[in-house]
């Protein structure tokens, strides 16, 4: 399903505005994927923008109809996609982890960045567009960004994006039919096993104070539990905790 259908873009402000767009005028499969060789206005989460040198990463955004999915469950098309991203990248790297709610992480640095834009209709999902930026050939990168990585720096091998492509769309679909399938207590339960300083203690912050504590798990509407020294579990949206 995923990938059956690509369209190849030059240059584009997002691909993500790029298929909303496109939807507003047109019936598109299930599937479709917009693809830019560059992103001049490449989005992520809360507003951020994805850095990306012309025609040596992935950029592209997929066309998805999840009506069968409750909205109660909206963060497991996130859990999906995540998993998908990271199971393309274990097959050239090791140490592949999900930082919550939807970074990809490579030790400590970031290598993927996703962004889900959802629509809803007669109280269910209309439409999903999901974002994806992928950090392949590019060496050097000059935002201010703290900690990208591609997977060119970390194997000193240069990809072929087309073939690239076609794997993560493999394993992207593979991920999506499991959610159709309802199989949702797989995806959070690897979801969970993937997260980036799971069980480790570390330092973290919210509005107020600065904590040390360690990541447990993570609820199915989406909230990221994290044990405090003292053993207190406390409960954070996006946005609300910082890794530090």
């Amino acid at each position: 399903m995923i990938g059956s259908t690509i369209v190849h873009l030059d240059s584009v402000d997002s691909t993500n505005n790029y298929a909303a767009k496109a939807l507003l005028t047109k019936s598109l499969k299930e599937g479709t994927v917009f693809i830019a060789a560059c992103q001049e206005a490449g989005r992520g989460q809360a507003g951020s923008v994805w850095e990306s040198e012309r025609g040596m990463n992935l950029t592209f955004s997929i066309v998805l109809y999840p009506r069968q999915i409750a909205l109660s469950d909206q963060f497991a098309i996130s859990m999906a996609v995540s998993l998908g991203v990271a199971d393309f990248l274990a097959q050239f790297v090791g140490g592949v982890s999900i930082k919550w709610p939807n970074d990809i992480y490579v030790n400590d640095k970031k290598i993927a960045g996703i962004l889900i834009e959802t629509a809803i209709s007669n109280g269910k999902f209309s439409q999903a567009i999901i974002g994806i930026g992928i950090n392949i050939n590019q060496e050097v990168f000059y935002s201010d960004a703290p900690n990208p990585v591609s997977l060119k720096n970390l194997t000193g091998q240069e990809y072929d994006l087309t073939r690239m492509l076609d794997l993560l769309c493999e394993q992207l679909d593979k991920r999506y039919c499991s959610l159709l399938r309802r199989e949702q207590l797989l995806i959070e339960k690897e979801y969970e096993q993937s997260l980036y300083r799971r069980k480790i203690w570390s330092n973290y912050g919210d509005h107020l104070i600065e904590f040390e504590g360690r990541i447990t798990s993570v609820e199915r509407d989406g909230k990221l539990v994290i044990e405090t020294r003292d053993g207190l579990l406390r409960g954070f949206y996006f946005k609300e905790v910082v890794f530090l």
